[in-house]
Order: C-alpha cells, then sequence, then structure tokens
C-alpha cells in the first residue's frame, strides 16, 4: 500500500512539475513585441536574440479564459556567462537567474489571474557577465487558469498575420428594395492619438476593392484606392493582358502602379497629411462600362477640406465584370506586425447610397464581423459598436484589450442631424 502510495505521489510531482505534459507553451516568436528598442535585440521567429542592453524591453501576451493560480516558466539560455533577468508578470516582478549554455525550462513565479484577462509578460536585462543577456524562446503556463481556452498564436505559419493583430468590418445594410446602388458617400473620423502607423482605415469598400487612408511612417499618410483583377493571383506580373485592370484617368498627385500579395489589380494613391480628430468624405461610384463590353467602372472621390473641393483619385475599368455598387462596407486593419501590440481606433458616420435613379438612401445598419485571425482563437482584441453620442460606428483592434464583441452584432446609429451631403454629382471632377 506505502508503494503504491509513492508510485502516485511520484506521478502528480512529476506532471505538475514545471515543464510538464499538463504545461502549455507560448512562443514569443508569435506572441511578443519589442516595445522598447535599444541595443543589438531582436526579435526572430525563435524568439529573443542578440539581448545585449538592459534598457531594451519586449512584452507578450496571452488571454485566459479562467480565473484563479497561473504558474510561468520560460524556455531560456544563457550566452556566455551568467545573467539576471527581469520578467513581470501584470506588473508583479520576478528576478530570474540564467547560467544553463543549453535551451531548459526555468520556473518564473505565480501569480493570480481573472477570467477572460490578457495577461502581459514583459522581459528586461538586469545584469550580466557576458555579452548578452540570453535567449527566451517561450513562455510556458500550467495551473487554474491555464486551462482552455487560452488565447494566443500557437502555429509558425501563423504569427505574420497573428503578430498583426485581427482586422474588424462593418458590412453596410442597403434596403433591399433600393435596386441598383451607383455611389456610397461616408465619413471618417480617426479620433487623436489613435492614427497609429501601420493603420489602414478603409473608408468605401465594395465587392471588388476598396478605398480609404493610411498611416504608413511617422511622416507619411497617404488616400488609397484599389480594386482587384478578375483574374486570381497574388503575383501581377501574371494577370493576363485581358484581365489587366486599365486606368481610366487620375488625379492630381495621384500614384499609380499594379499591387499583388492580397490578390492582384490596380492601385492608386496620393500622399496626404490628413490628420487625426478631423472628419474626412469620401465618395465612391461603381457602375457598368458603357464603352467597354463587359466591365465595370470605378471612380474615387476624396474632399479636400484645405481646397474645399472634391478631389478625384482615380478612375479603373474592370473586364470581365458587369456590376453595380454591391457590398459597402469599411473596415480597419494593422499592416505591420511589429505594431500589433499598440491599439487604434476609427469612427464612421453618415453612410449614404445613392441608386442609379440618382434617389439617396441613409444607411443606419452595420453588422460587425472579423477576420480569420479572431475566428482561431488567435487573438481577442477586437471591438465594434456605437459613438458616445450614437451618430457613428466605431471600429477598435490589436493593443490585447480585454473588451470583445460578437461577431455579427448589427448596430443601428442614430440618423444624421444634417440632412444629406450637399454633394452635386454632376460637377464631380472626371464624372
Amino acid at each position: 500500500m506505502r508503494q503504491f502510495f509513492y508510485i502516485v505521489l511520484f506521478s502528480l510531482i512529476t506532471t505538475a512539475g514545471y515543464g510538464g505534459n499538463d504545461s502549455v507553451e507560448i512562443p514569443l516568436g508569435g506572441n511578443a513585441y519589442l516595445n522598447r528598442e535599444a541595443g543589438n535585440m531582436k526579435l526572430t521567429k525563435e524568439g529573443i536574440a542578440n539581448w545585449d542592453d538592459e534598457r531594451a524591453m519586449v512584452s507578450s501576451w496571452f488571454k485566459v479564459g479562467h480565473e484563479g493560480r497561473l504558474t510561468l516558466s520560460i524556455k531560456a539560455k544563457s550566452a556566455d556567462g551568467k545573467s539576471t533577468i527581469k520578467v513581470e508578470v501584470n506588473e508583479k516582478p520576478f528576478h530570474v537567474e540564467l547560467s544553463n549554455s543549453d535551451w531548459e525550462i526555468i520556473k518564473v513565479g505565480t501569480v493570480q489571474v481573472k477570467a477572460n484577462q490578457h495577461v502581459q509578460v514583459d522581459f528586461q536585462g538586469n545584469s550580466k557577465s557576458g555579452t548578452t543577456f540570453g535567449s527566451v524562446s517561450a513562455i510556458l503556463v500550467e495551473g487554474e487558469a491555464a486551462q482552455e481556452p487560452l488565447t494566443f498564436v500557437r502555429e509558425p505559419e501563423n504569427f505574420y498575420f497573428g503578430r498583426r493583430g485581427p482586422s474588424v468590418h462593418l458590412s453596410y445594410e442597403v434596403p433591399k428594395s433600393a435596386g441598383n446602388i451607383e455611389y456610397f458617400y461616408n465619413e471618417v473620423t480617426v479620433p487623436t492619438g489613435e492614427d497609429v502607423v501601420g493603420s489602414y482605415y478603409m473608408v468605401n469598400g465594395f465587392g471588388e476593392g476598396y478605398c480609404g487612408i493610411q498611416v504608413n511612417s511617422s511622416s507619411e499618410r497617404r488616400i488609397l484606392f484599389s480594386v482587384w483583377s478578375p483574374y486570381t493571383t497574388d503575383d501581377p506580373s501574371e494577370i493576363p493582358e485581358d484581365s489587366r485592370v486599365l486606368l481610366l484617368e487620375k488625379g492630381t498627385d495621384v500614384v499609380t502602379n499594379d499591387f499583388g500579395g492580397e490578390g492582384s489589380g490596380g492601385q492608386s494613391f496620393r500622399r496626404y497629411s490628413w490628420k487625426a480628430g478631423e472628419t474626412y468624405q469620401f465618395l465612391t461610384r461603381v457602375h457598368p462600362d458603357v464603352d467597354r463590353e463587359g466591365a465595370t467602372v470605378y471612380t474615387a472621390w476624396f474632399f479636400d477640406p484645405d481646397e474645399a473641393a472634391w478631389q478625384l483619385i482615380a478612375s479603373f475599368s474592370r473586364p470581365k465584370t458587369v456590376t453595380w455598387y454591391k457590398r459597402p462596407h469599411s473596415f480597419l486593419e494593422n499592416f505591420i506586425p511589429a505594431q500589433g501590440y499598440l491599439s487604434r481606433q476609427v469612427e464612421f458616420g453618415n453612410q449614404w447610397a445613392i441608386t442609379e435613379k440618382g434617389e439617396w438612401l441613409e444607411l443606419t445598419n452595420a453588422k460587425f464581423t472579423y477576420d480569420a485571425t479572431a475566428a482561431a482563437k488567435r487573438r481577442a482584441d477586437y471591438f465594434g459598436g456605437l459613438s458616445n453620442g450614437r451618430h457613428a460606428f466605431v471600429l477598435k483592434n490589436c493593443g490585447f484589450f480585454d473588451k470583445d464583441t460578437v461577431y455579427g452584432t448589427v448596430f443601428t446609429r442614430k440618423s444624421s442631424l444634417q440632412t444629406k451631403p450637399d454633394v452635386d454629382l454632376d460637377s464631380l471632377p472626371n464624372k
């Protein structure tokens, strides 16, 4: 009997130990960010490397589904000497010594967490006898709060989009009795402080492309308008001549070229220093091409408040397509993986559809959806809703905030306080 007791006890100890069979490994390559750069530290698919400066900081996030005890360990090794690093878990610091030259599972400590909470783990160097603090490839968690569901990026093939974060969308409801829609009007406001580098605030989407504003770098912003080719490929050079999107006209200072990577087609953009906190107006038009049989014309305009006039972005003709404006929608995405730990937000308001007969229809309902990254539970920082005044729709993503929105939720904004937009369609450039 005593022998049986010791066998059972030994089994419990080994399976509950750090790095045991019941621990869950969270790879830093898909779940961490270099949020304070210093020295030569890099964050690769294998984790932290070249960690030579104590000022550098790497942060990692994952979301737990249960409250309770959460015990953390790390998979790490030293480089050419001994070092001490600080591992801070939800602002609770732990100091860990590294002296092992091979990869080992090293205990960090235990914290208490709440259900449906993101856990933040920060790494900083304290002291070292060699040239670097060592390398860390993964966090391991166990305990009551480590039970599934856990939300993080698990597979290396999903690291890229997982670190970019979830994209969030709004699909605007058009009355079924509307007939053919020819124009879609929308307004966009990026709140002050929400203009994060790497953000695309897509304002006027349609079945075959999209138009909106981007933050491309700390010194460059763009208005972007793209139309996909009917030929499916990520390489624009593969598109046959009879499937190429044809540029009809472009506005002043607009650059046009082919694009690829996420489908291919015709792209146009204008460098424009739009400002956070200001509201901008967009208008797009889709209609059958009367000059090219079996084609459709797509045109986008932007109202420049500095010029107090509508400006043409571009006009394209898409072959092998005969359609009117389908699926008016907006979305918010981050296109730089290294920026996926920063939240950003946008408001869309005063949506109108214009039929081929010239009838203006106000659109006040929008359905919230998200992309495959969120659907696969790799990220849970996605939100859709209404502004405080309920006159605009709101989208928010990235940043590892805890509040998320149910897929398919329909929001209804208040009707605009103003009358329909004062747009003279006949006087638009390249009408």
